[in-house]
């Protein structure tokens, strides 16, 4: 027998309701413990007072749990306990010892990040355009696990200009986990590692150079960054395409829902210039709320491509 359990909080997909209780109720437990009177709100925990509305600055932190529900959805329900223990103690650690010094080392420690645009405050991002549809270059640093973004790189001493190429040049260094899917004659190239593995695609001429090893760059691929340690990738020949979009959307749709660190529920088509530049459009488009159709770059692309490459 197959039962199917719908969530009823938005905020904490995939989790089942009953997960989702015994969740935020493991987490505030914890907090608790750990000195914090927090209350459960719309995929947070938030100060009881400031919730109540008796003090809007009342001192606490606000934890998010959306990314701990994705992952904890992956562990043995018997390990969740000491999950959130070791979550939280880690994350008010970090809260505690406040953000990482600047690096020493510009130049070797930065490296480009993709971030949500909804993720930031809107007046913090304002002057800066998309580098993929809803997604922005930052750059960042890493120490052990914690990700540190430069939104005003002049505190570095550096432009955004200056601070960005330093990024990427450290993003083309990075190695990627490659794995090569095949459905029914289509293939895909997933790559995983790290909570930089998406932002690869960011340099990605490099990735399909080095990573996939083409000799030379194909004119388009489609590509979707779902969650920030996910890349997925098919390299465009013929109208296998097609069946290789639908695929796509799937997994997509699949990691952008369950995976921590969502970025983009969509699919893109990137095409590149002779120089190696690319450009991403719009693979799919929204014909309506439940339905989607080829956008036109994507169309106008098919009627030029072979029914196969042998």
């Amino acid at each position: 027998m197959t039962t199917t359990e719908t969530p009823t909080d938005p905020h904490l997909s995939p989790l089942t309701a009953p997960q989702v209780d015994r969740l935020v109720a493991l987490a505030l437990t914890t907090c608790r413990e750990l000195g914090f009177d927090l209350q459960y709100e719309a995929g947070a925990l938030i100060p009881a007072a400031v919730l109540d509305a008796l003090d809007p600055d009342a001192p606490g932190p606000i934890l998010g749990l959306t990314n701990l529900a994705r992952a904890i959805a992956q562990e043995d329900p018997d390990d969740w306990p000491q999950f959130v223990d070791t979550h939280f103690a880690e994350l008010l650690r970090r809260l505690d010892e406040g953000a990482p010094d600047p690096p020493d080392d510009p130049a070797r420690e930065l490296i480009q990040r993709l971030v949500p645009r909804t993720s930031l405050p809107p007046h913090w991002v304002a002057d800066r355009p998309d580098v993929i549809p809803g997604l922005l270059s930052v750059p960042a640093t890493l120490h052990d696990t914690t990700v540190t973004m430069y939104l005003d790189p002049t505190d570095l001493g550096l432009t955004w200009s200056a601070a960005e190429a330093l990024g990427l040049a450290n993003l083309r260094r990075r190695a990627d986990h490659l794995e090569l899917l095949e459905e029914d004659g289509v293939q895909l190239a997933r790559l995983t590692g790290d909570s930089f593995t998406a932002s690869r695609a960011l340099v990605l001429d490099t990735v399909l150079r080095e990573t996939l090893q083409l000799p030379d760059l194909p004119s388009a691929v489609l590509a979707a960054v779902p969650a920030r340690d996910l890349l997925l990738i098919h390299v465009i020949r013929d109208l296998k395409v097609l069946p290789a979009l639908g695929l796509l959307l799937h997994l997509t749709a699949r990691a952008h829902t369950q995976a921590p660190g969502p970025l983009s529920p969509d699919v893109h088509l990137v095409t590149f210039t002779t120089t190696g530049h690319p450009t991403w459009h719009p693979a799919t488009t929204s014909t309506s709320p439940t339905t989607l159709a080829l956008s036109t770059q994507l169309t106008t692309l098919i009627t030029s491509l072979p029914a196969e490459v042998r």
